[in-house]
């Protein structure tokens, strides 16, 4: 009878756990993409840690200035131009918004904070991600894949000192100013639009300039800038460092979405950081 009982009581049991098992399956998808998450997070510090402190080691200027070349130099004409018609887009609305409540006068204070504020740090890193970050991703995870980082090793040179170290300390010197060089064109952009274009008074909008920019807000926006440069150099070298180890894929589709991961990262984490870096600077 006990056996019999037993028997019957099983299926129940099995079906309880069954059961149980569908009913946390969706915490456990959670709990394993939140461990990941944390390790990648803790990895990526490590990383970046480390990069740095190879940054005062010697022979670092003629790699770290090739690098300034390459990220900062060569992105300038596309900053120059986003820069240019960001600000004309932004003379251009708030001209006509300003118009309907009687304060037109007030353009080149709302382009000007608008640019050096915020818009400047954000789009000049968003487009240095697409263009270099992107290049760095992908340079970096091809050297993976060919081997030729563990070529490094093998001669007893340090990846993250001949590659990784220079490459974020260009980026920590090229963000700010490249946002200086888009923040100062953009507000040419807005004068183009708004005075030349629609016939706002040239001296209000030069006064208001000047007299509405302060230190703060353009050590805010450097502030910015710097943060920016630390996400966006550490993402997309991360990504590229370590494409081999993708669960999804290998070789040189490995490397594409590495690329793609970096510079969609990179994005996301630069607006994520925007709203926390302005949250604790106002």
């Amino acid at each position: 009878m006990m056996l019999k009982a037993s028997r019957q009581s099983l299926p129940q049991d099995e079906a309880g756990w069954t059961g149980g098992m569908f009913l946390t399956r969706p915490f456990n998808k959670i709990g394993r993409a939140t461990i990941r998450w944390v390790n990648h997070l803790g990895a990526a510090l490590i990383f970046l840690l480390l990069a740095l402190l190879m940054t005062f080691r010697s022979k670092q200027l003629p790699k770290i200035v090739q690098q300034i070349y390459y990220i900062g130099a060569r992105s300038t004409m596309i900053i120059m131009l986003v820069g240019l018609f960001t600000g004309m887009v932004l003379g251009l609305q708030s001209y006509h918004a300003l118009v309907k409540v009687g304060a037109e006068g007030a353009l080149g204070t709302l382009v000007t904070l608008s640019l050096v504020r915020e818009m400047g740090p954000v789009l000049t890193a968003i487009m240095i991600a697409a263009r270099a970050g992107s290049a760095i991703a992908a340079e970096i995870g091809i050297l993976r894949i060919s081997e030729q980082i563990d070529a490094l090793d093998t001669m007893r040179i340090d990846p993250l000192k001949y590659l990784i170290s220079p490459r974020i300390t260009a980026a920590v010197i090229s963000f700010p100013l490249l946002t200086a060089l888009f923040d100062l064109v953009g507000i040419i952009g807005g004068y183009f639009s708004g005075v030349l274009l629609l016939g706002a008074n040239a001296g209000t909008y030069l006064h208001r300039v000047q007299a509405s920019l302060e230190l703060k807000d353009i050590t805010d926006g450097f502030i910015k800038a710097i943060v920016f440069a630390v996400i966006v150099s550490t993402v997309c070298c991360y990504q590229g460092y370590f494409a081999h180890l993708r669960e999804d894929s290998r070789g040189a589709k490995a490397v594409g979405l590495s690329t793609t991961s970096a510079v969609v990262l990179s994005c996301v984490l630069i607006l994520i950081s925007d709203y926390i870096v302005t949250s604790l600077l106002i």
